[in-house]
């Protein structure tokens, strides 16, 4: 999942460099927005960025950052799930480029 960000730049020296500073980035800001109990915002595609004059001429990523891996230490649940409903989760998570329990924790935090 790519999250809008407060602008975030990222001058590495190759692209790849720029593109894991960039996920750094992304994942430090999302990290202070759970600290301060506040939600992640939903994600915006490209389109609603491109015609700002403020980004006119700059290179433009998608970033990826697994919810499950942020706020510190994780706690295993034993979840009981019908298999259609797990076939359906693991399947909007590989669309969406997360790990299952990323996806879970990312939908979570979008509902409470």
């Amino acid at each position: 999942m790519a999250t809008d960000t407060a602008d975030t730049d990222t001058p590495g020296e190759t692209l790849d460099e720029a593109l894991a500073q960039a996920r750094e980035a992304v994942a430090f800001h999302i990290e202070g927005l759970l600290d301060a109990g506040e939600r992640v915002p939903k994600a915006h595609g490209l389109a609603a960025f491109a015609g700002r004059l403020e980004y006119a001429g700059r290179t433009w990523a998608v970033v990826s950052v697994d919810l499950a891996t942020l706020s510190g230490k994780s706690r295993r649940l034993n979840v009981s799930l019908p298999e259609r409903v797990v076939r359906r989760i693991d399947a909007a998570a590989a669309k969406s480029g997360e790990s299952r329990s990323g996806f879970l924790a990312r939908v979570a935090l979008d509902a409470v």
